[in-house]
């Protein structure tokens, strides 16, 4: 998936999910989405990913099993480019990933909505966003 994602093939990062898997932001905020159901919504999330950030390495990589064979525990980051403001950026992830049949059928991202703001160039229309949510 990183591999695909480097040279920006987002269709084939889709593929890698079941038709029904779910990818989850648990940390998400703002306009971000907490959950994308099925292939076709993550397709969709991820089809203006490179015109957002362009992302040309990544740094670190350690996958870590779990007492479930299906599931892994990943933490990796990636650096790049910012596309709108040509800042660079570093991202730290942390993914718990659970596949059968060779597809991701559970993709649990815990990124930093703030630190991914700030490297967009989006860190006060994300503030804006929290500050006009109904508590």
């Amino acid at each position: 998936m990183i591999d695909l994602m480097l040279v920006k093939d987002m269709n084939a990062v889709a593929d890698l999910w079941a038709s029904d898997g779910i990818a989850e932001f648990p940390f998400a905020a703002g306009s971000s989405p907490r959950v994308l159901r099925g292939r076709e919504e993550v397709r969709a999330y991820l089809a203006h990913y490179p015109e957002l950030m362009d992302m040309k390495e990544v740094t670190a990589l350690t996958v870590r099993p779990t007492d479930r064979t299906d599931t892994v525990v990943v933490e990796w980051t990636a650096t790049g480019r910012t596309v709108a403001t040509s800042q660079p950026y570093r991202l730290d992830y942390i993914v718990v990933l659970t596949a059968r049949d060779g597809l991701i059928t559970l993709f649990r991202d815990y990124w930093s909505p703030l630190s991914a703001a700030a490297a967009a160039g989006g860190l006060a229309g994300l503030i804006d966003s929290l500050e006009r949510k109904d508590v």
